[in-house]
């Protein structure tokens, strides 16, 4: 449903543009008013930023192809086999150029050329206007609005802590219960909800032309470090395979984890226990059979990926909205204030 909403936007803005561009062409008088709106139609995108860049794109694509086009057509005449002879120059020639965006826009207009079987600089200009007003009406509607990705983004973002807090709790189940058969299916929705957010802060990015903010893309590139750091939990998981006392505090470690990873702060807490239990761990006795061994090198080296993972979540935990920003500025502002007013009573 969601993806139907946003196509039809995308519908809506292209009718928009392609009702300006034919408006405008047919009130300066330009012939051709409808290629202005085809132009249009191909001009709007889906970002405001990869607007700037593929309307630029297409601008001097169909200038260079109208240059080349005229150049054979007066050289050559309007025949079919020259229009053939023009894709075969002119698309190797603007896709090294860098203006592969712009082949489809600049056809059209080297096609209309050629439907008219006339050169002059009249018609040259004319084309020209068509370009400006019909890439220029689909850039003006994509500059004007896109739709704000902020409430996806923060919806995917609590799916994703909510996935993470359920596979600590599973690790944590596992490693009281070593029998204990998990499918792993939220490992999967964790991956998937981490590439949709990947793309959809991409998408928000390009849609901020002036203080673009990163901390989105920051979020889900972090999630998707911290997935990869699971993965390597779960390979290790699997080679405990007998309940000790070691494998209980190892649980207690994740048991926390899975409220801690809801925070959208970095609480710390994970870390204090883990920093205290290796403590312990170094004073414990050596193993004495070789299962005990086998595990208990099992469970330190999950600890020790764990602190890498801790590592990443301290370095760039979640973001939050602009408006949860202010709040927590205000809230500091207000204890700030507090403080000084009871630091003054005690005077």
């Amino acid at each position: 449903m969601k993806g139907c909403a946003a196509l039809g936007f995308r519908v809506i803005k292209t009718a928009i543009a392609t009702l300006i561009a034919i408006i405008v062409a047919n009130a300066c008088g330009i012939e051709g008013a409808l290629s202005a709106g085809l132009l249009a139609i191909l001009g709007v995108d889906v970002t405001r930023k990869r607007s700037l860049l593929t309307v630029s794109s297409r601008f001097f694509a169909s200038v260079l192809g109208l240059v080349l086009a005229f150049g054979l057509f007066y050289m050559l005449g309007f025949h079919i086999w020259v229009l053939v002879l023009y894709i075969l120059v002119a698309f190797p020639l603007l896709s090294r150029a860098h203006f592969k965006d712009g082949i489809v826009t600049s056809s059209v207009v080297v096609f209309r050329v050629f439907g008219g079987e006339s050169l002059s600089l009249h018609i040259f200009l004319t084309q020209i206007e068509l370009l400006l007003i019909g890439l220029g009406a689909a850039m003006l509607v994509n500059l004007v609005y896109m739709p704000r990705e902020e409430k996806k983004l923060s919806d995917i973002r609590q799916k994703i802590d909510v996935l993470f807090s359920d596979i600590f709790s599973q690790v944590a189940l596992t490693l009281h219960h070593p029998q204990y058969v998990w499918s792993g299916k939220e490992l999967i929705d964790a991956g998937a909800l981490i590439e949709n957010g990947l793309s959809t802060a991409q998408r928000a990015l390009e849609n901020q032309l002036v203080s673009p903010d990163e901390s989105w893309s920051v979020y889900f590139y972090m999630r998707k470090q911290q997935l990869e750091r699971i993965e390597s939990m779960l390979g290790l998981l699997a080679q405990v395979y007998q309940r000790m006392p070691q494998t209980d505090i190892a649980a207690l470690l994740f048991e926390r984890l899975s409220l801690d990873v809801t925070k959208e702060e970095y609480t710390g807490r994970t870390e204090a226990m883990l920093t205290e239990w290796e403590q312990e761990f170094k004073k414990m006795e050596l193993p004495a059979t070789r299962e005990e061994f086998e595990v208990r090198s099992a469970v330190l080296q999950l600890c020790r990926e764990l602190a890498m993972y801790l590592s990443i979540a301290k370095k760039d935990k979640a973001p939050v909205s602009p408006k949860q920003k202010q709040k927590q500025k205000q809230k500091q502002k207000q204890k700030q204030q507090q403080k000084q007013k009871q630091q003054q009573k005690q005077k």
